[in-house]
């Protein structure tokens, strides 16, 4: 028999075949981007919201689909599957109400007869959702809880998969993404909180970015006035790329390897390393405008930018969290760093940049914590119980970064930094206007301990395999369209396309590919506003 391990990301889903009985990894299976179409979870929630939750609790449950044919394995041979995610995503997935997450007035929900909604740990059969493939009631799905809106089952993860939970010294725990999940823990107290750091830290809006995966760009160090470029294989594992000169654009040496884009850590490495060899003397500004990585790969003074939003969001949650806290910043012992970007980033890198506190004096490095507790889930569901023991001790102690004055005080600081330049000194003097105590300097003795070389770091006897393009295409009818075609050149991802059949015209959209809310660039182009993304139904397949 077999369990599988399923980690809903918002950047894509992470999926494990265990052998029960060896509880050895047999494969693991990645889809390169999320089915909802859009750059981070609020994306994903806004599109279930506008479009239908049937049709994006369709487009996941589809997307799960093709992962278990990747696996090769009879449904009569899958004893249990446990999942693991945000609540939006949990949620979504499970075809649970979503518009408590959308929506923060009691008034509001009330109207829309929607109050005391529960996200709590739950097993039920899978014939509940996949009533196609499981006929008979031989597998359940097993679900952990959530602790709050913005804080769910990955964040309980990160706490549960490191030691964060049963350390006595004061520490912090983030796992990095589009949402940035994170807690503090002081004694026995843990404040958890979230940013939305958007699409940037995972290569998404990055002109030249993609999400982790083979070929793509993690980290750049320094040989002399080049730079070394670290590429991913096949398998997820950072290898020695080319050799490039990153002013004029030259690779002076090859490698087996050709980057295909960069990745967010690589972004950051990029920028750390701009930074410290002072090609940027004030952000965002860039040697001739851009910095050269290969042949197409070129980061801008814009990406500077975007990548600055993401880590200002970060930092700025990171010190408002401890501010709130009332602790002093040096008591700060340990930064544990999960996630895929916490995995790839070069600590020293994120330590300049301020993505993780440069005043810690540790940093931990591990992987992708929210399937490492899916997979034990799914070994055992009897240890849901130790992650709803959790769950309940923090629920009560969690800061709104959307309503927090002081998150509101320091971002501004870090607008103006990475978007105007704004010197240190006047940083630190905006703080004190602010009543805030300026962060100390970055400490020169700090301890780096990396667990782990990959984010998923045993892929298995059968190895990674990955789910490139996921197939799911959205249609919906354009009755005015007069075939300018506009709306297929604007679009920055090549996800529109527009048909016609039976003498009707339709827009046709890749949901992996689209970028939802925070793009629609192929409605505003359209002369004669016939796009509508809120009538998008699931094409079916023939």
């Amino acid at each position: 028999m077999y369990v599988i391990a399923l980690d809903l990301g918002t950047s894509g889903f992470r999926s494990q075949l265990i052998d029960l009985e060896k509880q050895e990894t047999v494969k693991t299976v990645i889809t390169m981007g999320h089915p909802l179409p859009g750059g981070n979870v609020m994306d994903h929630l806004d599109f279930a919201i506008t479009t239908g939750a049937d049709v994006a609790h369709r487009l996941m449950i589809e997307t799960v689909k093709e992962i278990l044919k990747k696996f090769a394995v009879k449904p009569e041979e899958i004893a249990r599957i446990a999942i693991c995610g945000n609540p939006i995503q949990l949620s979504i997935f499970q075809n649970l109400e979503i518009r408590d997450l959308a929506y923060a007035g009691k008034n509001k929900l009330a109207a829309l007869g929607v109050e005391d909604v529960k996200r709590e740990a739950r097993i039920f059969p899978a014939n509940e959702i996949f009533k196609d493939i499981f006929e008979m009631d031989n597998c359940e799905i097993v679900v952990p809880p959530a602790i709050k809106h913005e804080i769910g089952a990955d964040a309980l993860a990160m706490m549960l998969e490191t030691d964060f939970i049963h350390q006595e010294e004061t520490c912090l725990v983030t796992d990095y993404g589009t949402n940035a999940e994170m807690a503090l823990k002081i004694g026995d107290r843990i404040m958890t909180a979230s940013a939305a750091a958007g699409p940037a830290i995972e290569g998404q809006g990055i002109d030249c970015g993609m999400l982790a995966g083979p070929g793509a760009i993690s980290d750049v160090n320094s040989e002399g006035k080049l730079w070394r470029l670290t590429v991913l294989d096949d398998t997820m594992n950072p290898v020695k790329g080319p050799l490039v000169d990153p002013i004029v654009g030259d690779t002076i040496e090859g490698c087996m390897i050709i980057p295909k884009g960069i990745t967010g850590t690589g972004v950051i490495s990029t920028i750390a390393l701009a930074l410290k060899e002072g090609l940027i003397t004030k952000l965002p500004e860039l040697p001739n405008g851009k910095l050269i990585l290969g042949d197409g790969i070129v980061i801008t003074e814009k990406d500077v930018e975007e990548v600055g939003k993401a880590i200002g969001a970060i930092r700025a949650a990171h010190m408002t969290l401890m501010v709130e806290a009332g602790m002093e910043y040096e008591d700060l012992k340990y930064s544990y760093m999960s996630g895929a970007t916490g995995t790839y980033v070069d600590a020293e890198k994120a330590r300049h940049i301020g993505s993780v506190p440069g005043f810690s004096k540790g940093i931990i490095q591990f992987g992708n914590t929210s399937i490492g507790l899916a997979r034990k889930l799914a070994i055992d569901s009897s240890r849901l119980e130790e992650v709803k023991d959790v769950a309940e001790k923090i629920k009560a102690d969690h800061l709104m970064m959307a309503t927090s004055e002081t998150f509101k005080d320091i971002y501004v600081c870090e607008l103006s930094t990475w978007q105007h330049g704004m010197p240190h000194e006047m940083y630190n003097q905006m703080l004190q206007m602010y009543n805030i105590t300026p962060f100390p300097e970055d400490r020169e003795d700090v301890e780096i301990e990396k667990r782990v070389i990959r984010d998923i770091d045993d892929v298995g006897t059968f190895g990674l395999d990955i789910v490139a393009n996921i197939g799911i295409i959205l249609e919906a009818p354009v009755e005015k369209c007069i075939l300018c075609h506009k709306c297929e050149e604007e679009c920055p991802e090549d996800a529109v396309i527009i048909v016609e059949k039976e003498g009707k015209r339709f827009a046709n959209i890749d949901s992996q590919h689209c970028l939802g809310t925070s793009c629609r660039r192929c409605v505003a182009i359209c002369p004669e506003q016939t796009i509508n993304h809120n009538i998008l139904k699931i094409q079916e397949k023939k």
